[in-house]
């Protein structure tokens, strides 16, 4: 059995079942019960637990993924340490990897790859902006919840950006997944998600993986000297926007990959809008040749020594051609270098007299209204680039120009502009009445990069966690990044109830006052009480005049006024002693007393032999108490008796 199972972490997290196994860490489903909730809980194994450099690296780096807050990102809510065991406290996530999905699915449409490589590029694009590089984005790491939404997780060898060294010294990650950089075994940035970011939709678009290999090495030096098939040539209906972006993605050169995870999200949007969007840079940046199972770390000298595997002889051939290939392009180099030379300072038209132009400033100008200024007229020629939304321009002025006004040009008179893109409105969506969860999901499917806050009243009309209002209301106009403010209610007002002094009321009396008050009648108690009338109230369990939460149980002990006596007949007998029947006594006075109190009288003769011999009397007396009777013969005192009850 698994020796964390059952055991309970810092007195909080109680270990359930072992749910995933990674290559630094196993994940656990947990309950917190300090907060009565089920969290997953990433426990690092103990082979690299034993490593205190490592130890404090994990803490340090799970510290840094603690402060994401995303929308598709795993939320983590602790980092801590019990006793030797290092361990981080995410949310658990409902869904199924996007690895289990494609496996169910097959060949993803690609309109489904889209909505899901969108998600996972502002997840990334959150975690660049605070310096955090996940360096194994993979589908394993990827859950797909059931509303389509989706939740990158897994940041167990992920880094800060500003760390001067790597996790390790081999490469990590999965290999079919991994950058060229982490392959090499070099540093990596955030271009190195954007590469395996690349790969996920490939495999999404093709239902394949771009490189396959007998060995772990062979697939990694793939990534690095090889290009792989294009999506289009596996499925023609692929979009070409899709597929370029794609392959920028995955370009082996960083200088042509994409530098940024807002840059390919901007490309995803225009192509969004646009299905036959015109993406032509991807292509002429791409048109020259370009020199992934679980995580595992893939030695660097390992790949070297592949690529080193030669035989004498090809080393030789291959240091000539080496040489060759120097001398070549060293003299190519002198060549661009003389041409550049001369066209900077002779002008391709060869007229050293060409006039010069200064560049005018056209921002916040139509392109109609650019083209007839002064300067401009019959000078520069205005070139649309694009459009960008900018909150300080109208839709349609010019907000960027490229040379910037003040430059002086003599030839190549083109100005290249950016117009302010009119900005997309979206409605706000009804979402009173809702659970609050419910209504940050459908938010979030909007896909706007909204920024939901929270804010609690109490209400007397809607339940605890329901959504009495919103900021913009349902039906206003909505835009992306926008804030949008969630009044949620906490439930009635819980106000203290003053407990009041019930004793001597009617029972039936005091449990109607209690209820009203807001308390909560338990089953009433009896006991007998002389003093206290029959059915009203001896005492109560909470003390007058304190403040109770509402509900709280209230108590009743009720009289059964006085005890109802508990007697019982004792039959006491006395025998005449002998001395008294002597015929010539003649009647004999014979008296029961109880203590001076006569309580039996009779005569007796003694001449007559069929007189009594014996007298009798019958006591009366409660339960458990004693009395003395005596028996007196003409007033004398002859014998006495106790009488117990």
């Amino acid at each position: 059995m698994d020796q964390y199972i059952g055991k309970m972490l810092d007195n909080r997290y109680e270990i359930l079942e072992l749910i995933g196994s990674g290559g630094m860490a196993n994940v656990y489903k947990a309950k917190c019960h300090r907060l009565n909730r089920m969290v997953a809980v990433k426990i690092l194994k103990n082979d690299l637990a034993e490593n205190a450099d490592f130890r404090r690296r994990f803490r340090d780096e799970s510290l840094a993924v603690a402060q994401l807050s995303h929308a598709n990102i795993v939320s983590v809510y602790d980092v801590s340490r019990s006793g030797d065991t290092e361990y981080i406290v995410m949310e658990l996530v409902d869904g199924i990897t996007l690895k289990q999905y494609m496996e169910r699915r097959g060949k993803m449409d690609w309109r489904e790859a889209l909505h899901f490589i969108t998600q996972i590029m502002r997840a990334l694009s959150h975690a660049h902006s605070r310096g955090i590089i996940h360096r194994d984005i993979k589908p394993q790491n990827i859950m797909v919840l059931r509303d389509g939404s989706v939740k990158v997780t897994d940041f167990g060898i992920a880094c800060l950006a500003s760390a001067s060294q790597t996790l390790t010294q081999e490469a990590l990650g999965s290999v079919h997944y991994i950058s060229p950089e982490q392959a090499r075994g070099d540093r990596t940035d955030a271009r190195s998600d954007i590469y395996s970011a690349g790969v996920v939709l490939y495999e999404m678009l093709t239902g394949r993986l771009p490189f396959e290999g007998e060995s772990a090495v062979s697939v990694a030096i793939q990534h690095l000297s090889s290009v792989p098939l294009a999506p289009r040539e596996i499925d023609p209906d692929i979009p070409e926007a899709l597929e370029l972006i794609c392959m920028k993605a995955m370009c082996a050169n960083l200088e042509k990959r994409y530098p940024s995870a807002d840059a390919m999200l901007e490309d995803l949007e225009k192509f969004r809008k646009n299905n036959s969007v015109d993406l032509g840079y991807i292509r002429a940046d791409l048109e020259e040749p370009e020199d992934h199972e679980p995580t595992q770390a893939i030695p660097t000298a390992a790949i070297q020594a592949a690529r080193k595997e030669r035989t004498p002889a090809e080393e030789k051939k291959r240091d000539k051609k080496l040489i060759a290939i120097v001398v070549g392009g060293f003299a190519a180099a002198l060549l661009v270098v003389f041409l550049l030379f001369k066209f900077v300072f002779s002008g391709i038209n060869n007229n050293p007299a060409a006039q010069s132009y200064k560049v005018p400033d056209v921002l916040g100008k139509t392109v109609e209204e650019a083209q007839q200024m002064e300067g401009i007229k019959g000078v520069f020629q205005i070139e649309v680039a694009g459009s960008k939304a900018d909150s300080n321009y109208q839709p349609g002025q010019i907000i960027e120009q490229d040379p910037k006004s003040g430059h002086v040009r003599k030839n190549n008179l083109k100005i290249t502009v950016w117009i302010c893109a009119k900005e997309e409105t979206n409605l706000m969506v009804n979402v009173l009445g809702e659970d609050v969860q419910d209504a940050k999901v459908e938010l979030t499917n909007l896909n706007l990069n909204l920024n939901v806050q929270i804010r609690e009243v109490y209400s007397d009309e809607y339940a605890a966690g329901k959504v009495i209002s919103s900021t913009p209301a349902d039906g206003e106009s909505i835009k992306k990044g926008d804030s949008i403010l969630l009044t949620v209610s906490k439930g009635p007002e819980t106000k203290p109830v003053t407990v009041q002094n019930y004793a001597g009321l009617s029972v039936d009396d005091a449990a109607l006052q209690a209820e009203n008050a807001g308390l909560t009648v338990g089953a009433h108690q009896y006991e007998y009480d002389a003093t206290v009338p029959e059915g009203s109230v001896i005492r109560q369990s909470l003390a007058p005049k304190t403040e109770v939460a509402p509900g709280t149980e209230i108590v009743f002990t009720v009289s059964k006024g006085p005890e109802p006596s508990q007697t019982t007949e004792q039959t006491v007998t006395f025998d005449i002693p002998g001395e008294y029947l002597n015929p010539e006594l003649g009647i004999l006075n014979v008296e029961i007393r109880q203590d001076t109190t006569v309580v039996y009288s009779t005569t007796v003769d003694t001449t007559d032999p069929a007189a009594a011999r014996s007298v009798s009397h019958t006591f009366t007396g409660d339960k458990g108490t004693s009395i003395t009777v005596y028996l007196y013969i003409n007033g004398t005192e002859v014998a006495s008796q106790v009488v117990s009850f």
